[in-house]
């Protein structure tokens, strides 16, 4: 355990090929067509959900445009990925590359970082083709700085190339989207994250059970980083074999199972849905986090009973055996008492923000909703 815990684990999976940036199909298949060609553009603009791959595509970007291999090799530069074996990809996967220069704009982003920036995008690379500037979280630039930034973006040197990142794309001056190509990240199936997880829990040696990945993965929302952070966390306990009972513990939040269970409860409006609730409390689960997900699963279901043809698209958020059990739940829900529950549950989450007992307004929801 101790050689896991040396680097953090979404940094020693982290992707280092276009080809690896998984859930971004768009995305990579334009970059990869232009590092075929040899046309990478001199500004990009990636935005999106954060720990989604917007930072770990910007350095592969940085890989394209200083590998010696594409360099050198015109017949590997035709694959359209870094070799990720020459000085530069090392160098550059290490973070020690002397012309990738990565700025939070989070903690610099004022005018004198900006014009500091600018000086040293006139200066050649160090040893390098290209000089490559990230700046991460862009929208968070003053007002200032951004016009310093858009002169900059107006007339490059030849070689440079910035790479901006948001997760606010609609703060950035359209001034500055407009001199950028523009790549929108999307949140990454949870089906998609657990898999990953499930390839580093082989590689590492590790037993979880699929319903646990499946956990962690939820509770990722979207995001590679999240969930490898979290999938980090739950390894602390350095058990043999992990099992989903001991990643709801450790997370605060209850599987897709219980959940499921929750939720067929409620719309059968069944009594019992109380005691499961009292126990899940019982056994310290985080109830406002459950009645989001009561939320969202509910809305899988009612959305399932009007059209079968969504099955496609739930088909990344869940197992085959999960989507299952929600099809029937569908085909026996009564649709408008179901719409009603969802709006019972929604008024309760958001009641529950702000109350210091939890569980009261749920516990409410589910006495209106069995009732009816």
């Amino acid at each position: 355990m101790e050689a896991i815990m040396a680097l953090a684990i979404y940094r020693r999976y982290r992707p280092k090929t276009i080809a690896e940036l998984i859930g971004q199909e768009s995305v990579t298949e334009a970059l990869k067509n232009a590092a075929k060609a040899d046309k990478l553009g001199h500004a990009y603009l990636f935005y999106g959900p954060r720990g989604c791959g917007k930072t770990t595509a910007a350095r592969i970007v940085a890989k394209l445009a200083n590998c010696e291999k594409r360099a050198s090799d015109a017949e590997f530069r035709k694959v359209g990925e870094p070799c990720n074996e020459c000085v530069a990809c090392k160098e550059i996967d290490e973070g020690r590359a002397m012309d990738v220069i990565e700025i939070d704009a989070a903690s610099n982003r004022g005018i004198d970082e900006i014009r500091s920036l600018k000086e040293g995008i006139r200066l050649a690379p160090t040893t390098y083709a290209y000089k490559v500037f990230i700046i991460d979280e862009v929208h968070q630039l003053t007002k200032e700085a951004f016009n310093a930034l858009l002169k900059t973006l107006e007339e490059p040197p030849a070689h440079a190339i910035f790479v901006l990142a948001t997760t606010e794309y609609d703060k950035l001056p359209a001034t500055i989207i407009s001199r950028t190509q523009r790549f929108g990240f999307k949140r990454i199936p949870i089906i998609k994250i657990a898999e990953k997880l499930h390839r580093i829990a082989k590689e590492e040696g590790i037993k979880i059970s699929e319903e646990a990945l499946e956990v962690i993965a939820t509770a990722a929302d979207g995001g590679f980083r999240d969930a490898e952070s979290l999938f980090e966390q739950v390894l602390s306990m350095e058990d043999k074999e992990i099992t989903v009972s001991e990643v709801e513990r450790i997370l605060g939040r209850v599987g897709l199972s219980k959940t499921a269970l929750m939720a067929e409860k409620l719309i059968a409006r069944d009594k019992e849905a109380l005691s499961l609730l009292s126990e899940i409390n019982g056994e310290g689960y985080n109830l406002t986090q459950l009645a989001k997900d009561l939320i969202l699963y509910i809305r899988r279901v009612l959305v399932l009973s009007y059209d079968q043809k969504m099955e496609a698209i739930f088909k990344d958020e869940m197992t085959s055996e999960n989507l299952a059990k929600m099809k029937v739940l569908a085909e026996s829900c009564d649709k408008p008492k179901t719409v009603e529950l969802i709006r019972l549950i929604i008024r309760a989450y958001g009641e529950m923000k702000y109350s210091p007992f939890a569980i009261v307004p749920l516990e409410i929801a589910i006495m209106e909703a069995v009732q009816k």
